[in-house]
């Protein structure tokens, strides 16, 4: 006989959902589950059901769960899920690539002290691709628990999971208790977007008690009156009738005679705090030892280590394994595999019913007792002991010790990248904390944990209230200020963060410390340049270069490798060299004092310069290789945005299609708002490079509502994408203005990229057009971005036109083949060029070759307008002209019907914008006698009664 019922009763809808998940699961298709309901509800039995039949299927099965013990455990049951996968084969990590070292926060078998603590986002990241690499061999079933009782960071990876298995043979199956709470709402969210069900639990009826309570006595013949009077006082709760049930047959108000089940004597059970009474009961069957040791156990929460009871009770440990043994007998409590030192209590509710017995003394001494016995036996309070000591001391009335020993939980907890938690264990810190330097020190490290956590308004809420930290000097409050200014840079409120600057400054007064004075330069120097003004990138290196002087002296290695990272990036404009050496000593800086971050961005900011200098990316693909190595993915995404740019250089669209798209999914995902935007204008920049106006239109507006005002990749968006559009529509006029456009931008708000075409195309084009001589030229193209490859071609090109005009045919000729030279990765840019160039190069070149090379090209290309010009300008110079059939696809079907040609098309679409025969016949480089005849064909074959209706027609057709 036993008082725990042998299946699961009442759930039929539960079970079959649960089992068609595992079914879709074991074809592939595997998602998330939720198992909610009150405590005592039957999740866990639910839960353990599916587990057996997922092991019968030979699916792979993970357990975690969350837990009480002290405030906080970042990610403990994603860790405790996936240690399981270590306790056989460890599994293939061939398939994680750079995911592999930022396991090492949850796997100690990979742990390295080189790899880098990246977000929450991304660490769940790595938790997905090592779920879905070791459900490729055998489909998996991940068990997480008491979701409840988990921390942030954990929520925030079963978020992460939740909408990213539909596609994968893994099911996620997690119980959680349907109280208010954190867990509870995230569930709604993700059932209310699909990406996850929800199976909430109810109280069983009456006649489901009266089957459960015949399973549990493995008998058919129950009392009419226990069963009513379970379903009374258990409310039809499966844990309750089950405690009771133990209760009475341990107690001997049930007995099993011949004629089956019955209640001797009167049926007296608690009424519904009956399972408090229950627990009650029982232990105090277990005498006042035993009752010591699950008190003491009660207080260290759900799960309790025996060296801690031990050492509080002062039992030896025959005596304490007896007493244990008692409670596992009892059924209050059982061994908390796999770690063999540690037990728990069978159900959360035990431990609350243990603690409700003790007064409020008695809680605050043996709350006392067992802080004083966790410190004896773990100094320092390494990992978990620190929260729960800082726990303890609260409950023992100790609120400063408290206060004190959450600040340290949430420095390390931020240390280790748990934000989430470390914001809540320091905001407890800080309302716990009276003392004015005390409270300081916890805002000192809340503030960027607000930050990071992207709580801003919080930030600024507390920062608002710092002339309430009485007796604080000077410096110190200008430190609180200068965190500030960093809060505000990482939201985005740049003359906010400004006026920080000046309190602080205010505040230290002259002749400050340099430990104080360089943190404070940096983040002005990151302001300054951010902030529109036309010396923001003079302002911002002098203040870099103050900082990183004070960092030197002060020996601040991080704000020196920030200071020298931005001094590089500010000396590109300059001289790539000087940016090198600058980057350089960042990287020095970072080797030399173990920061393997700051070392990955010199090294990728420097194989940036060796792209901009060689249109090579060898260099970004070996730095791109370390950071993964080093699990820097953020990094590793940055250099694979600009690979993608790359591509569309050099004309691989197809390749950087799929790199765009593939590096958009990622960055959204992780919300890494900078580089999306980045991406979305290489989008736009590869549809504008292969002409498509509609496409670009789109990626363009994308773009813009993903870019600020003062967003430095707004004139790269000018420049390389529209204007690039404009002129293989053949529109020079408006790639003009775009490029001044873009110019405008980079004079209004200096921007650190250089390729938006004012050191290169838009030094060809005006001197092309006449705006720009030699002067112009000289200004332009003496820059240090006119030598960087892409920009070098047009620059060279413009060099070449301006000799050819002096009558200097031979160094024109040498000006030229440089800009061939560097114009060689560049297929569509290369041919551009010589289009451009064509008709100044009768004395110096050899325009019909030119042309014929570039109309090939473009016609390959699909761009019929650049082509047709080309044949143009051939007809112009006497040459012959190859005929070109091709085309009639792009004429609409209605207008193909008609008869309408390819050319005739061609004036159809510009007669859209009301263009005249000279301005059309400019546009396709033929005779303005020419565009009447084909207008006057279009007119018969539309069956239009003029031209003013044809021209309706056209722009009606185009929309």
């Amino acid at each position: 006989m036993q008082t725990r019922a042998p299946q699961v009763v009442g759930r039929d809808r539960e079970v079959e959902a649960v089992s068609t998940a595992l079914e879709r699961t074991r074809r592939g298709q595997g998602g998330a589950v939720f198992l909610t309901g009150e405590a005592g509800i039957g999740k866990s039995r639910l839960a353990r059901l599916a587990a057996g039949q997922a092991f019968d299927e030979s699916m792979r099965v993970l357990k975690g769960r969350g837990t009480t013990i002290g405030p906080m455990v970042p990610f403990r049951p994603i860790a405790e899920a996936l240690l399981g996968l270590f306790r056989h084969e460890p599994p293939d990590d061939s398939a994680l690539g750079p995911y592999k070292p930022v396991l090492g926060t949850l796997i100690p078998e990979w742990h390295d002290r080189q790899s880098t603590t990246e977000s929450v986002v991304v660490l769940a990241e790595a938790v997905l691709r090592l779920l879905t690499s070791v459900a490729r061999k055998t489909p998996c079933l991940l068990v997480l628990e008491d979701l409840h009782d988990a921390d942030a960071e954990t929520l925030a990876v079963v978020e992460y999971l939740a909408d990213n298995l539909e596609e994968q043979p893994v099911l996620l199956l997690a119980t959680i208790r349907n109280d208010p709470g954190n867990a509870l709402e995230l569930v709604h969210q993700i059932v209310q977007r699909g990406a996850g069900s929800q199976l909430e639990l109810k109280r069983l009826d009456r006649r489901q008690v009266r089957a459960m309570t015949a399973a549990c006595l493995e008998s058919e013949q129950v009392p009419d009156e226990l069963c009513d009077r379970l379903w009374t006082d258990s409310a039809g709760n499966p844990f309750v009738v089950e405690e009771l049930l133990h209760g009475m047959v341990s107690g001997g108000l049930l007995v099993a005679g011949a004629r089956g089940w019955q209640v001797l004597g009167e049926l007296k059970l608690p009424v519904p705090a009956a399972f408090v009474r229950s627990v009650a009961h029982r232990t105090d069957r277990l005498g006042p030892q035993g009752r010591e040791v699950l008190s003491v156990a009660a207080v260290l929460g759900h799960r309790f280590p025996l060296s801690v009871v031990q050492k509080v009770t002062g039992h030896d440990d025959r005596a304490l394994l007896s007493h244990l043994h008692a409670g596992v007998a009892a059924q209050l409590v059982t061994p908390d595999e796999p770690a063999p030192d540690w037990y728990a209590f069978r159900h959360p509710l035990t431990a609350d019913a243990l603690l409700a017995q003790l007064t409020p003394a008695e809680r605050g001494t043996l709350s006392e007792r067992t802080a004083d016995a966790v410190e004896e036996l773990h100094p320092g309070l390494p990992g978990d002991w620190c929260p729960l000591v800082a726990k303890l001391r609260f409950d023992a009335g100790e609120p400063a010790d408290a206060g004190l020993l959450f600040a340290e939980a949430g420095r390390r907890a931020l240390g280790n990248g748990a934000t989430s938690s470390a914001v809540k264990l320091l905001d407890r810190a800080h309302r716990l904390l009276t003392e004015s330097a005390a409270r300081a020190d916890v805002l000192d490290v809340l503030l960027p944990a607000l930050a990071e956590a992207g709580e801003f308004e919080r930030a600024f809420q507390l920062g608002g209230a710092l002339s309430e930290l009485r007796g604080l000097d000077g410096p110190r409050r200008a430190k609180l200020h200068t965190r500030l200014a960093r809060v505000a840079y990482l939201a985005g409120r740049f003359t906010d963060g400004a006026e920080q600057v000046r309190a602080a400054r205010t505040l230290l007064g002259p002749g400050a410390p340099d430990e104080l004075t360089a943190p404070l330069d940096v983040n002005s120097a990151f302001l300054t340049l951010n902030i529109p003004s036309p010396d923001r990138i003079s302002s911002a290196a002098r203040l870099a270069h103050r900082a990183a002087d004070a960092a030197a002296r002060a020996r601040l290695p991080m704000v020196g490798c920030e200071a020298w990272q931005l001094l590089g990036i500010i000396a590109r404009e300059q001289d790539l060299d000087e940016a090198n050496a600058c980057f350089d000593k960042a990287r020095a800086l970072a080797d030399a004092h173990r920061l393997p971050i700051q070392h990955i961005y010199a090294l990728v900011r420097m194989a940036g310069n060796d792209w901009l200098a060689t249109g090579s990316t060898a260099s970004l693909d070996s730095a791109h290789d370390e950071a993964c190595r080093a699990g820097a993915i953020t990094v590793a995404y940055n250099v694979d945005a600009i690979v993608a740019l790359q591509s569309v250089l050099t004309g691989r669209y197809t390749e950087a299609s799929e790199q765009v798209d593939r590096c958009l999914q990622a960055t959204a995902r992780l919300h890494l708002s900078a580089l999306t935007r980045y991406l979305l204008m290489v989008r736009a920049t590869l549809h504008a490079h292969q002409g498509n106006r509609p496409a670009t239109d789109l990626a363009v507006q994308a773009f813009e509502q993903s870019a600020k005002g003062g967003a430095q990749e707004v004139p790269l968006c000018s420049g390389l994408a529209k204007a690039f559009c404009a002129l293989l529509e053949e529109d020079r006029a408006l790639a003009v203005r775009e490029l001044d456009r873009a110019a405008a931008q980079e004079s209004q708000n200096p921007t650190t990229f250089h390729l938006s075409g004012t050191h290169g195309m838009r030094v060809l084009l005006g001197v092309l057009d006449g705006r720009f001589g030699w002067p112009e030229y000289h200004a332009l193209a003496g820059a240090s971005p006119a030598r960087m490859r892409w920009n070098k071609q047009f620059a060279d090109l413009a060099h070449a036109v301006l000799l050819g005009r002096d009558g200097r045919c031979a160094d024109a000729a040498v000006a030229f083949d440089e800009a061939q030279d560097a114009a060689a990765p560049y297929p569509m840019a290369r041919h551009l060029g010589l289009r451009l160039v064509a008709a100044e190069a009768r004395r110096w070149g050899d325009p019909v070759t030119w042309l014929r090379s570039a109309e090939e090209h473009f016609h390959q290309a699909g761009n019929t307008a650049v082509a047709s010009a080309c044949r143009g300008l051939l007809r112009q110079a006497g040459a012959p002209v190859q005929q070109r059939r091709s085309g009639t696809d792009q004429v609409p079907k209605q207008l193909r019907g008609h008869g309408v040609t390819v050319r005739e098309f061609e004036v159809f679409v510009l007669l859209a914008d009301r263009m005249g025969n000279k301005a059309i016949a400019t546009r396709l480089h033929i005779s303005p006698r020419t565009v009447e005849k084909h207008v006057a064909s279009l007119i018969a074959k539309t069956g239009q009664p003029d031209r003013e209706s044809l021209s309706a027609y056209a722009a009606a057709l185009n929309r």
